[in-house]
């Protein structure tokens, strides 16, 4: 048998130690619950259990899961405000409280930190301390920028961060976590609509696990993703958080230099300080269709189309996790310049090395 298929049981002691990294990866004292499954699950429970009938919310799109955020808002009965911005761009704090001044009953705001489908990135630190002064609850989907973006939960004042495994951490997809300050419980507990007995509910999870003392399990925990969320913590660890970062941010900067100098694609993203550190996507001209493009290179390589009425004219490149690294950048530069017509790698390649060593004697 396999020795990952014989494994003695995950015991509490060892879950509990798992929630203690996450908590210093967020740099937060918070209460951290790692949920079991996939990201979205504790972005709707933190929605569900903080919305409610009455409560007014603003919600921050700026790209695919904003839009994901305000269906869920607006079926917990909350009146939603939505403040969207184009893709390609970022939301500016004094739009943020711009919108809190039209509407001053507002109680809760949502926002994504990093969105990779779209590759832009928000300044979370300027939006947060709008949102505290205006005392409105802030939750925040972290899942694309936790280990590629400075993310200080207590110091800004987050009271719902998410993140997910999947991306600069370079873990597993099927385990998440949510860290739940003091304000946002207060909130949860108050709402009667907030989900119990149910796998959205993070009141279950306070009161059978947090408050318990985490000493038993409520349920048998995933495994195998556990172990491998606790392995990349390790990692992340052993490389310092400073140094992932700026691994991501270099690949970002190597990425677009790259880009740029092959000439027939450009950032989708227009400025640099609003691109994401995960994943750089572009725009295709006229005339060159995205997902085509995508489908003649390389399935190894991390690009693929963008998704829905993005397929057309958005290719994304991934450099996160294990692909941010300048070789994997070059790669992907590489491929691309030898099947756009008249490019060559070497300007492409040679720009990028000269990005990503400036970005690293930089950070």
């Amino acid at each position: 048998m396999s020795p990952f298929l014989d494994l003695p049981p995950l015991s509490a002691a060892q879950f509990a130690a798992i929630e203690d990294r996450v908590a210093a990866l967020l740099h937060t004292t918070a209460d951290v619950i790692v949920t079991q499954g996939e990201a979205l699950l504790p972005l709707e429970a933190a929605i569900r259990g903080a919305a409610h009938a009455g409560s007014t919310a603003l919600n921050i799109v700026t790209g695919p899961y904003g839009q994901t955020f305000g269906n869920w808002l607006r079926s917990c009965g909350a009146d939603v405000v939505d403040l969207a911005v184009p893709f390609d761009s970022a939301v500016r704090a004094e739009q943020v409280a711009e919108a809190l001044r039209a509407r001053p009953e507002t109680d809760f705001v949502s926002l994504v930190h990093a969105e990779a489908a779209t590759g832009n990135t928000n300044p979370v630190a300027e939006i947060a301390a709008v949102v505290r002064a205006h005392g409105a609850l802030l939750m925040l989907d972290a899942v694309a920028s936790v280990a590629a973006e400075p993310l200080l939960t207590d110091e800004w004042g987050v009271d719902l961060c998410v993140i997910g495994g999947q991306k600069a951490m370079g873990g597993p997809a099927g385990v998440s976590a949510v860290s739940v300050s003091d304000r946002a419980w207060e909130r949860i507990a108050a709402n009667p609509a907030a989900p119990r007995r149910s796998y959205l509910s993070l009141l279950d999870w306070k009161e059978r696990w947090t408050d318990a003392g985490r000493t038993v399990l409520p349920h048998a925990p995933a495994q195998l993703e556990m172990l491998a969320l606790d392995a990349c913590l390790e990692r992340i660890e052993a490389d310092t958080l400073t140094a992932t970062i700026a691994r991501h941010r270099a690949a970002a900067a190597a990425t677009r230099a790259g880009v740029r100098a092959l000439g027939t694609l450009t950032p989708f993203v227009h400025q640099d300080r609003h691109a994401a550190p995960v994943a750089t996507t572009l725009r295709t001209p006229p005339g060159l269709h995205a997902a085509e493009l995508a489908a003649r290179l390389d399935p190894a390589l991390p690009v693929q189309s963008g998704g829905g009425a993005l397929a057309t004219g958005m290719l994304r490149v991934n450099h996160y996790g294990s692909a941010a690294s300048l070789q994997s950048v070059q790669s992907v530069l590489t491929a691309l310049a030898e099947t756009l017509p008249g490019t060559t790698p070497e300007q492409a390649t040679s720009a990028a090395a000269e990005a990503w060593t400036a970005a690293l004697t930089t950070a």
